[in-house]
């Protein structure tokens, strides 16, 4: 059997180096430096000729043109395939034109990695206006969930859970992950004016009333979700929620002041940062290891 290569790009070495253990691949390097007008220079430290290569990317916004480099030469050095592991996948946001003139950069950049790799892995894209990937790209997808990953974890370290979807969308993945740790779940209300001011409305939850509250959501931009439903569960009697994210995006000061009104914040490693306590890792070795040829 072949051997899969993990190459990582700039910011995602400590991933990479989880992503190659947990799936007994081959960790490769990449050699960067800038010339002196600027221009990028990089050389793979590893021969992939006849070899899958996977390409990780922790932030394909500031890393494109170097991700367009690498897969370019993989493919010109004789790698077999190429596939984007993006754990988190940017530039799903603006899957519209919500004024005139703007650019729906979703389809534009969906456009230009499909002409860069021949497949994209990924946990819990922002999907919006499309049921999936495959609605934008134009390479076969693979759009992982991370909650049973998030199940297990709450299952192990949270006595008498109480899990609390953000809103009407997270209702199946709220009840998913309360069935994996036996715990009965609700779902929030929310109404989003900007990327700052989040308004949360709350169901009646005094049948729950003794349980541990468990705020979860797939990303945590600027944490108006979690602070303002933090606010609500407070109003009714509840402790300072536990918050699992999946994608911890956390601009500015987002993150301590979120942590000012949880118990605890934990999100998976998609996105490094101080929270990072669930790996995902191990869920996308295995599927890699899936596509790994014999």
């Amino acid at each position: 059997m072949t051997l899969r290569l993990v190459l990582p790009l700039p910011g995602s070495e400590a991933f990479s180096v989880r992503l190659a253990a947990a799936g007994g691949f081959e960790l490769g390097g990449l050699e960067f430096r800038r010339f002196p007008d600027g221009e990028r220079y990089l050389r793979i430290d590893v021969d992939p000729k006849g070899r899958p290569v996977d390409i990780v990317c922790p932030n394909a916004d500031e890393h494109f043109l170097t991700l367009a480099f690498v897969a370019d030469a993989l493919r010109d050095l004789g790698a077999s395939e190429v596939t984007l592991v993006a754990p988190y996948l940017g530039y799903m946001r603006q899957d519209a034109r919500f004024r005139p003139g703007e650019a729906v950069t979703s389809r534009t950049f969906a456009r230009l990695v499909s002409c860069t790799v021949d497949r994209l892995i990924t946990v819990d894209p922002h999907l919006h206006r499309f049921a999936r990937l495959e609605e934008l790209y134009e390479i076969p997808c693979i759009a992982l969930r991370a909650a049973p990953l998030i199940g297990a974890w709450i299952a192990r370290e949270v006595a008498s859970p109480l899990i609390i979807g953000p809103d009407a969308e997270s209702e199946q993945w709220a009840a998913e992950i309360a069935t994996q740790c036996g715990a009965p779940y609700a779902v929030l209300s929310k109404t989003r004016r900007g990327d700052r001011d989040v308004q949360i409305a709350m169901p009646d939850l005094g049948l729950h009333g003794g349980r541990q509250p468990i705020l979860i959501d797939d990303i945590a931009s600027s944490g108006r979700t979690l602070i303002a439903a933090s606010t609500e569960l407070r109003r009714q009697g509840f402790p300072a929620p536990v918050c699992v994210v999946v994608h911890a995006i956390f601009g500015g000061d987002a993150f301590s002041k979120a942590s000012a009104e949880a118990l605890r914040i934990v999100s998976t490693d998609t996105v490094a940062h101080a929270s990072n306590t669930i790996s995902v890792a191990s869920l996308i070795a295995d599927a890699l290891a899936g596509l790994s040829p014999g």
